[in-house]
């Protein structure tokens, strides 16, 4: 349990590092969080969910997403107590594991009908293989990372979902969550 909650983690990691900055284009260096606007935790929270429910939405078949709730991260370098970006892992089961087969070539296609440019695709690094989509919304300033791991029992779709750069409105605080 504990060394699968540390490579939830260390993957967490890699994906917001790897998410956020490298394709949005308004980001002044390639390693600069593209600004997102401002924003409450609370609100920037909701709308990184709405864009979760969007992808959910565009996988188009039937299954369950897990109930896992965004959280409040710094980015970095920036004041921790102006700054904040928000991430939301979550997983996606299907009603049957081979209605999988094929979803990532049509995310791969219907992804961009919807805003969004994949700016990585292909299979991981692992003895599995698992096929990864990374692409970014430029307008929306979110990041989403899918992974598709055909050979876990039960098969499913990982996904992280990363803002860019909120700022706290005046007065505000970051809520951490």
């Amino acid at each position: 349990m504990k060394t699968r909650l540390g490579a939830q983690v260390l993957t967490l990691s890699i994906a917001l590092t790897t998410l956020t900055g490298c394709s949005m284009t308004d980001a002044k260096e390639s390693d600069d969080l593209p600004f997102a606007g401002t924003s409450t935790s609370l609100s920037a929270a909701d709308e990184t969910e709405k864009i979760s429910s969007g992808i959910y939405d565009l996988i188009g078949i039937k299954g369950k997403g897990s109930d896992s709730g965004p959280g409040v991260s710094e980015c970095g370098g920036k004041d921790p107590n102006k700054y904040f970006q928000i991430f939301h892992p979550w997983s996606f089961y299907p009603a049957s594991p081979d209605q999988l087969e094929g979803v990532m070539e049509r995310l791969k296609e219907e992804l961009p009908k919807h805003g969004w440019k994949v700016v990585d695709y292909g299979p991981d690094t692992s003895k599995n293989k698992n096929i990864n989509l990374t692409a970014d919304n430029d307008e929306k300033k979110h990041s989403v990372n899918i992974t598709y791991y055909a050979k876990r029992k039960p098969q499913k779709l990982g996904l992280t979902v990363v803002s860019g750069c909120y700022q706290v409105p005046d007065g505000e605080k970051v809520d951490r969550f």
